[in-house]
């Protein structure tokens, strides 16, 4: 599925593409169309952390070299928590421009994870210290409120070099502020299950109540709450 959108639908929604858009002909080539048709700056966005139940969504931006290859930058839902350790640094080392937006659990709690995701993928484009000239994002959803050229595609984690190594970069990141959070909080083992919903989670949930940082709004928080 592929979605376009130029920065001025409000948030969320999505536009789908009803006919064949002649600069991405084939989307597991669609870095190539892009730098083709002279698109040098392409950064690919992905987020970490939309389903659990405690902790920040955290998004990244990269923009990989034209050129450069990475061996190994995959879908980072597919890859060990050690390779993906490994993948990190060698992106960096590749000199790809990064950058990521965190959401806290409050701001998540007030205006639901959804536009909380939007939002740190907007901060993260942001943040980067050389404007992309184009915007690729996994999922079906485009960023509002840019004023730069973007794609939203389903699945796009697995067809996009850019996006995985954006995947890697948002998902490692978390991991490490969710380590943070295990020395704050001891009781709960966030540096195992990194805040999801896991039968371990739960149960810590039951034993000693909600932290600082879980989300209110979610069901199983709220339910221990009431």
């Amino acid at each position: 599925m592929l979605y376009i959108n130029n920065g001025d639908i409000p948030m969320p929604t999505m536009l789908k593409l009803n006919r064949p858009f002649e600069m991405l002909p084939d989307l597991t080539r669609v870095e190539e169309s892009l730098f083709n048709k002279g698109y040098n700056l392409v950064a690919g966005v992905d987020e970490a952390g939309r389903g659990p139940l405690a902790g920040p969504v955290v998004a990244a931006a990269v923009v990989i070299p034209k050129g450069t290859v990475i061996k190994g930058v995959a879908d980072s839902k597919k890859l060990s928590a050690r390779r993906r350790d490994q993948l990190f640094d060698e992106i960096v080392a590749a000199n790809a421009i990064c950058a990521v937006g965190i959401i806290d659990n409050f701001t998540i709690d007030k205006i639901n994870i959804l536009k909380a995701s939007l939002l740190a993928m907007r901060k993260a484009v942001v943040a980067l210290v050389s404007k992309p000239e184009f915007i690729l994002i996994d999922g079906p959803y485009t960023i509002p409120n840019l004023d730069i050229p973007q794609f939203a595609i389903v699945g796009g984690d697995a067809l996009c070099g850019c996006i995985s190594a954006a995947s890697i970069i948002a998902k490692v990141t978390r991991d490490r502020i969710m380590d943070k959070y295990q020395e704050l909080y001891p009781d709960f083992s966030f540096s195992v299950h990194r805040g999801y919903p896991t039968p371990q989670h739960l149960n810590e949930l039951k034993m000693y109540g909600p932290t600082e940082i879980h989300r209110r709004s979610f069901r199983p928080v709220e339910e221990i709450i009431k």
